[in-house]
This record gives C-alpha cells, structure tokens and sequence, in this order.
C-alpha cells in the first residue's frame, strides 16, 4: 500500500500529477532518432504546503534497432551511445524504471494521471510518445499530449526563456559544465517550477491578505 502523501496534489493542477521530464537524444526526429537518456523527477507539496522534490530517477538507454545518430546532437550533449561503461537499458526497461515510482506518486497523491512539465516539452514529449509507441507499454501514466512549459512560465516570471538565464534570474545555481546531463536539466527545471508555483501562491497570500 502506497503511504499517503503529506497533502496529496489531486486538488491543485486538476487532478494531475506534476512529473518533471528530460530527454537527450541523437537528433530531433522522435521517430528516426534515438533516445539516449531520460530523467524524471517527482514533486508534491510539502508540510508548509509548498511545491518541492521529493523523488528523482534516470538511466541511460540504448538506441533503438535501426535509429539513427545525428553527430551534430552527440557533440552538443556530449553522450557517446557506445561508452562501455554507460550502464545503458534498453527503452522498454527505462520506461518501466521510470513509470513504476510515477504511477506510485499519482496513486498517493489521488491524482488520475501525471503531467509532463518540461523545458519546451513538446520536444520531450514527443520522443516520449514514440518510445512508448516502440515498446508498446500500454499504461503510460502521463497524458498524451498535455504539458506544462518552463520556458513559458520563465518567460512569465523571470522575462527569460532559456533555461540557464531563468535560473540565474531566479536564483538558481547552475553549473555550465553539467548542463545537457538529463538528470541535470530535469532536477534545475524542477526546482524552478516549484519556485514560480510557490512564488504564485505566496502573491495569492498577499492578494488575499
């Protein structure tokens, strides 16, 4: 039985679960490239009612049979999807390590399902869908097309849109050098999601006030 969460956060974003997600990949074709590397991080509201992290999890992946590698993306990512020592699974794997935690998380927080919150997630999603489509997992616990923006939100908040910028701007440490690691990307992008929810509902508070 899942433990209850402190307070559950199917009353927040109408009944979904906030689910942070970065994909590194060998092009830009979901269809055509592979995906490399994915990252999920989990967050719930806390005992004062906050947003924060409470879960992270990411592998390495194997390239699909067949996909291609666009060397311009290995250069700027820096994965090299031959490394003897990636410790890379292949995508049926790495979707189940991933999906097991989230659909635990969704259960606890009386949510339906989770939602992608992304830097520009239609990028993320879409070599999500296709790795789904591949391995033909059939309860994915996201919804199929719905996401959640940071360089929106950023942009809302901070008056930047690239993720490095917002941070600075938000207070947020970065470190150049591990930028473009999945895990990286998807925990900065979590904190700065939970940082404007956050913002927003203490300016509720004032309004209130």
């Amino acid at each position: 039985m899942d433990t209850p969460a402190i307070i559950p956060l199917d009353k927040r974003f109408r009944g979904y679960l906030p689910v942070i997600i970065d994909i590194e990949t060998g092009g830009f074709n979901p269809k055509k490239n592979a995906l490399l590397e994915i990252a999920a991080v989990i967050v719930e509201l806390n005992h004062e009612g906050n947003l924060s992290i409470t879960e992270r999890y990411s592998t390495h992946v194997i390239p699909f049979k067949n996909s291609e590698l666009d060397e311009s993306a290995l250069k700027f990512n820096g994965i090299d999807p031959h490394h003897p020592f990636r410790m890379a699974v292949d995508e049926h794997d790495a979707l189940d390590l991933l999906f097991k935690p989230i659909r635990h998380a969704v259960k606890r927080n009386n949510c339906t399902r989770a939602i992608l919150v992304g830097h520009n997630p239609a990028f993320d999603i879409g070599f999500l869908n296709a790795a789904i489509t591949r391995t033909q997992i059939k309860r994915s616990p996201f919804h199929p097309f719905s996401t959640f923006d940071t360089a929106t939100l950023g942009g809302l908040a901070y008056q930047q849109t690239v993720l490095a910028k917002i941070a600075q701007a938000a207070g947020i440490e970065w470190d150049n050098d591990k930028a473009h690691s999945a895990l990286y990307d998807a925990e900065k992008t979590a904190e700065l999601f939970c940082m404007i929810v956050n913002r927003w509902k203490q300016l509720e508070a004032l309004d209130a006030g």
